[in-house]
């Protein structure tokens, strides 16, 4: 089972509508688990979950209550959401309390090893415990990166972040919410590759259709496939697929 985290030191520059989106391409030959690690609970709500975890997430953590039990189905074949709720706000208190604070992602997805093909992480943002976890436990951390001196700061901060957890784990950028009409949208689409070879050429644009989103409550690609935005997220899929050198090992459906 491979593991990738879906993070940025950054909130609003499309983490979670990353996240849904490669499950969903990752959900059409492999079986995926998204696990839904912001309290926000934004993959949650889009991908129809009910946000209720018996025992909250300190259960979860501590063993109390299994994943199994934790973990929804979605009207999506092949895709299973491990729901974030209210207890998600106290996670990083959870994981402080914890013996070996920062593996306790990884200890959970342990038990699931053998159910799934592919576990994608939505991470709150920002610096913390959770974020800590999600590096030690993933092959791949993918960084949505709007064009702008604060965001494109995250992808350093994230890369030094991973280096101070100790960690060789791939960094992948992408060039999230671009808007072509602006000049320094298109500087950056042209440059950043270039400048920094942890930066991919592939762009997902500012549009309708990704704003629909929140209000059908689906991946880009089940109601606009043939969109820009589409394209682009089932191409960054194949460039993480192959980076974490993920492999099918059976339909669970």
């Amino acid at each position: 089972m491979k593991t990738i985290a879906v993070y940025s030191t950054k909130g609003g520059v499309g983490k979670t509508t990353a996240a849904v989106n490669l499950a969903w391409e990752a959900a059409k030959e492999l079986r995926v688990l998204l696990w839904d690690l912001d309290p926000q609970g934004a993959a949650t709500f889009l991908l129809k979950v009910k946000p209720k975890l018996k025992g909250g997430v300190g259960a979860l953590v501590a063993g109390r209550s299994t994943v199994t039990g934790a973990i929804r189905s979605t009207a999506i074949a092949n895709l299973d959401v491990l729901p974030a709720d209210a207890s998600y706000r106290d996670l990083d208190l959870v994981f402080d309390h914890a013996k070996k604070s920062e593996q306790r992602v990884a200890k959970v997805l342990e038990q699931i090893d053998d159910d799934y093909d592919v576990v994608i992480l939505d991470c709150p943002p920002g610096a913390s415990l959770v974020a800590e976890n999600a590096v030690f436990s993933a092959h791949v951390v993918v960084v949505p990166l709007v064009p702008s001196p604060l965001s494109m700061r995250s992808l350093e901060q994230v890369t030094e972040f991973v280096a101070d957890a100790g960690s060789k784990v791939r960094v992948i950028g992408f060039l999230s919410m671009v808007d072509r009409r602006k000049t320094q949208h298109r500087a950056a689409v042209d440059e950043l590759p270039q400048a920094d070879s942890s930066v991919t050429d592939i762009v997902v644009p500012a549009t309708v259709q990704v704003e629909r989103m929140g209000t059908v409550r689906e991946p880009i690609g089940r109601y606009a496939p043939t969109s820009e935005a589409a394209l682009a997220f089932g191409e960054l899929w194949k460039r993480v697929a192959s980076t974490a050198k993920v492999k099918a090992r059976g339909s669970k459906r």
